[in-house]
């Protein structure tokens, strides 16, 4: 009974009647007032204010996440600069270490080439003796020598530039290339020799006549001369002279060498030429290529230099010309033209009408033609002459420097 009594009085509060009406009538206002405070306007402001503070508390933890993958990347930053500044050292180190390397490198390269120009200077001189030569052949290491030669030689050549005319040829770099030349030069001067370069370096003879095609006339005389020299050499022995000749455009490089403005190239092209037609069997395979671009009004300019050995080379290799006219113009034995014709064959391949008739023939020869043909007769171009004849005074002589 007492816990009862205690819980209704615990329900109900005294208050007094005024506060009470007071209560009501606020509450009454309340009633009257709030639904037209409490619109739905307001409370879907109210539930748009829930949302947008429900997005600023995501955005606020995105951000949060953000700054701390921020101070992660800053971290890895300052770790990367802290490495790309050690790389840099480490690169300015290398580059000074590359570039006491280079320094080294030229060092040896300069100390290589000024061996190299002294030994193979010594070793022409030396390959001036036959026994000597020999024993070079004889070596494991000659055809590997000589293929290091053309290799040098070549390399020599390309890297020639606009100024290269005026290039000094007592430098190591040329004195060294010289030397090699001058080698192979002496060592076709041999007949071992030359079987040697014929059998196992053919791709050597390749580069030289390769090299002359390359380079401008006036250039390099010296590297020409012993170059031609080699050929020449070469063209002594049988096979030799056969693999010159069926190389590709040899005849027409032979006719732009002599334009070299340099006596002396022009002196060893002729001599070349000289021993080229010398042999039947190229000039039988070759007599076409010759005839149709035989530089003839070159060579009678160069038997009137001032040079005495390049005039008289010039005017034995026109004589030799003019004995050889038959093979050279690929006429047959046996076959007759008229004077008119030959004369016509020659002008249409050289323009040369006047030098033909006034060096290759005389005057009496002339006048029995101009006779014969005044009479209607034939006139056999053909005589009896043998390349033999012509050998028979002019043997071949090794060249060697």
């Amino acid at each position: 009974m007492v816990l009862s009594k205690i819980e209704v009085e615990v329900e109900f509060v005294k208050v007094k009647k005024r506060a009470l009406e007071r209560l009501t009538t606020e509450v009454m206002q309340l009633h009257d007032i709030l639904p037209k405070i409490l619109n739905s306007d307001v409370l879907e402001s109210f539930q748009k204010l829930d949302a947008l503070e429900t997005i600023v508390e995501k955005k606020g933890n995105e951000l949060e996440e953000l700054r701390m993958d921020c101070e992660h990347y800053k971290a890895r930053l300052e770790a990367a600069q802290a490495d790309c500044v050690r790389e840099r050292k480490e690169k300015l180190n290398i580059r000074q270490q590359l570039n006491d390397a280079k320094q080294q490198l030229l060092q040896q390269a300069e100390y290589c080439t000024e061996m190299g120009a002294a030994v193979c200077s010594l070793l022409w001189s030396v390959s001036n003796n036959e026994d000597a030569v020999k024993n070079i052949l004889g070596s494991a290491q000659a055809v590997k020598f000589f293929n290091i030669a053309g290799q040098t030689m070549e390399s020599f050549v390309c890297s020639l530039n606009e100024d290269s005319k005026h290039q000094d040829m007592d430098s190591d770099e040329s004195q060294f290339v010289l030397g090699l030349a001058g080698i192979v030069t002496n060592v076709a001067a041999l007949a071992i020799g030359r079987e040697f370069l014929v059998g196992s370096n053919q791709e050597l003879l390749d580069t030289m006549i390769q090299l002359l095609r390359d380079m401008k006339p006036g250039y390099c005389t010296k590297l020409k001369v012993l170059m031609l020299m080699s050929l020449y050499n070469i063209s002594i022995n049988i096979k030799g002279v056969k693999y010159i000749s069926e190389n590709a455009g040899f005849f027409p490089l032979i006719w732009w060498l002599l334009n070299d403005p340099d006596p002396e190239v022009c002196f060893h092209v002729l001599r070349l030429l000289q021993s080229m037609i010398m042999e039947p069997d190229i000039l039988t395979k070759s007599a076409l290529e010759i005839r149709d671009s035989l530089p003839l009004s070159r060579i009678l300019l160069l038997s009137k230099s001032c040079n005495k050995d390049l005039q008289i080379l010039a005017q034995e290799l026109l004589e030799d010309l003019r004995v050889l006219e038959g093979e050279i113009w690929l006429i047959p034995e046996g076959i007759v033209v008229t004077w008119q014709e030959k004369r016509h064959c020659l002008d249409s391949l050289d323009k040369a009408t006047d030098f033909y008739e006034n060096y290759f023939i005389s005057e009496e020869e002339q006048e029995a033609r101009d006779e014969l043909v005044q009479k209607g007769q034939e006139i056999p171009i053909i005589e009896e002459r043998h390349l033999q004849q012509v050998q028979n005074g002019k043997e071949k002589k090794e060249c060697s420097e």
